[in-house]
């Protein structure tokens, strides 16, 4: 599946539809959010859930789409628009990373190994992201809690999805896993 995405020269409009829906639903998931009480008010959300889905089924390209607009959408249509720039860089980079390591073999450890690697993104490009915006060092520290608790939750749907998202996907195309 993610080769259609990822191994062609041509994006079609199965593609765009694919990435679009994806989209949509990563921009969505994150408007169900709980903003922090502490730090400069980050959130938690569910956005990283159809990101982690999109980029694992349709590949690296896809994902960094998937998770960089929508989430910097996000950030615009929601007054975080200062945030929106480097959301679309840690997004998208995330989103690529996540479909780079899971695009030879989908197997629950290989998406642990990948959830994991893009924690570390997660965390390292929002605390730069914050010292950037708040120059301050030592600030940023008290947001890492609330972006793992959001990347551990994220990754435990996402193994628990992983398995029926293929399914329904392989209904409706000629994919095998």
């Amino acid at each position: 599946m993610e080769k259609r995405v990822d191994k062609k020269k041509k994006i079609d409009i199965y593609d765009i539809t694919v990435i679009g829906l994806f989209t949509a639903l990563t921009f969505l998931f994150t408007m169900v959010n709980i903003k922090l009480p502490f730090g400069q008010g980050g959130l938690i959300h569910l956005g990283n859930i159809p990101l982690f889905l999109g980029a694992i089924l349709f590949g690296k390209k896809a994902g960094s789409i998937i998770g960089g607009i929508g989430m910097a959408m996000f950030d615009v249509l929601n007054g975080w628009v200062t945030w929106a720039p480097f959301t679309l860089l840690v997004v998208g980079l995330m989103g690529f990373t996540m479909g780079a390591i899971t695009s030879k073999k989908k197997t629950p450890s290989q998406v642990i190994i990948a959830i994991i690697v893009v924690l570390l993104i997660k965390v390292g490009g929002y605390y730069i992201t914050e010292v950037i915006l708040y120059h301050n060092w030592v600030a940023p520290v008290i947001s890492i809690p609330g972006n793992i608790m959001q990347m551990v939750v994220a990754g435990i749907v996402t193994l628990i999805m992983l398995e029926p998202a293929k399914k329904i996907i392989a209904l409706f195309t000629d994919t095998e896993w």
